[in-house]
């Protein structure tokens, strides 16, 4: 009988944690305007996965797993689409410089982090990357660099 009044406490005060931050939807929204000037509009992605990649210029694991997504993307394109979000607040010229030295397959996108995301938490690390699944939910949420096997396994894609 002792232990449950410290669980309801405890229960009460993750309550009121969820009401301060609220969760991420099961199925986010996003339309954003990449470096080319195009929208990306991941409800026109469904039927595909979506690999969406939050990273920085000076994140080097972000710079490790670059090569592996655009890999991936191109060797699936038919079933694999991916944003790259750079979350800093650098100038779009020092990202498209970057770019340039470290070109991707995919389309990338600026977030700051005083514009965070609508419908993606914010990062608590980088890199981050959600993975959405062909019905646009979230599938998967991974913190620290991804590999061509990672997504694969993740996806249930392989090589």
């Amino acid at each position: 009988m002792n232990l449950l009044k410290p669980l309801a406490v405890a229960a009460l005060a993750l309550g009121f944690a969820g009401m301060a931050h609220a969760a991420m939807p099961e199925q986010p929204s996003l339309n954003i305007t990449t470096f080319d000037g195009k929208t990306f509009d991941l409800s026109a992605q469904r039927g595909k996965w979506v690999i969406v990649n939050y990273w920085a210029t000076w994140c080097i694991p972000c710079i490790k797993e670059m090569p592996d997504i655009s890999k991936f993307v191109a060797a699936h394109q038919d079933k694999v689409a991916a944003i790259g979000l750079a979350y800093e607040d650098s100038d779009k010229a020092d990202i498209e410089a970057f770019l340039a030295k470290h070109p991707v397959s995919y389309p990338i996108a600026q977030v700051t982090v005083d514009k965070p995301l609508k419908d993606f938490d914010e990062p608590r690390g980088l890199p981050t990357t959600w993975l959405i699944s062909p019905d646009g939910k979230v599938a998967k949420r991974f913190v620290g660099p991804v590999t061509d096997a990672s997504l694969g396994q993740a996806m249930g894609i392989g090589k």
